[in-house]
């Protein structure tokens, strides 16, 4: 299904074959509990070394093709890291609403993501992919949903495809904020934990198992 925003989520169609290729991941953290708590989940992680890195900084200092957005579910981009993003891309915020409005009935479900036009060179695109459903939602301990969050940006990149071809021939980084950590409440070691538990799963590398 094809937004009005010209992008694709791959949720209905099967999508290209899948590769044994992986994007380069930056974990972005502006402060050190964050930065701490990436680095720490980066090493139970088996991969090559220029795969996955921490970037103690803004995630709009990275070099990358894709930004994610750890948004919530109606598109609304008006606090945290969402805000910093509509304010740096004018056009993203009516390019998520028409992608989901166009291929979710206007509400994005937790656990899926779509990829939009940020209307700039680079980065050229934005990852949505909910933590919350409600904008502001304070999330309970235990949640899930940074884990969520982390599995649809990479199975988007792995499975999603663009009227230009498939997601991942054309994003080969993927800059990433804290999920859920800033609005949402979340502890960045249950970020950290769940987004490596979502690349693993993915991507299936493994070192330490426990």
């Amino acid at each position: 299904m094809t937004a009005e925003s010209g992008t694709h989520t791959g949720r209905e169609d099967i999508g290209p074959p899948v590769s044994s290729r992986t994007p380069e991941l930056v974990l972005c953290a502006v402060d050190e509990p964050l930065a701490a708590a990436w680095t720490h989940a980066l090493g139970r992680l088996e991969t090559e070394a220029a795969t996955i890195r921490v970037h103690r900084g803004s995630v709009l200092d990275v070099v990358a093709q894709a930004v994610v957005s750890p948004a919530n579910s109606y598109g609304w981009m008006r606090g945290g890291i969402d805000a910093v993003y509509a304010r740096a891309f004018p056009e993203v915020e009516q390019n998520v609403r028409s992608a989901i409005l166009a291929s979710y009935g206007g509400e994005l479900p937790l656990g899926e993501a779509v990829i939009v036009p940020t209307g700039e060179a680079e980065p050229g695109w934005l990852i949505s992919a909910p933590t919350m459903r409600e904008p502001g939602e304070r999330l309970p301990a235990d949640t899930v949903h940074p884990y969520l969050a982390a599995r649809a940006v990479f199975l988007l990149w792995q499975r999603g495809m663009l009227e230009a071809g498939p997601v991942r021939d054309v994003v080969d980084t993927i800059a990433m904020p804290g999920l859920g950590t800033g609005v949402g409440g979340v502890e960045p070691a249950t970020c950290a934990r769940q987004v490596a538990a979502a690349w693993e799963e993915v991507f299936g590398r493994r070192r330490n198992p426990r």
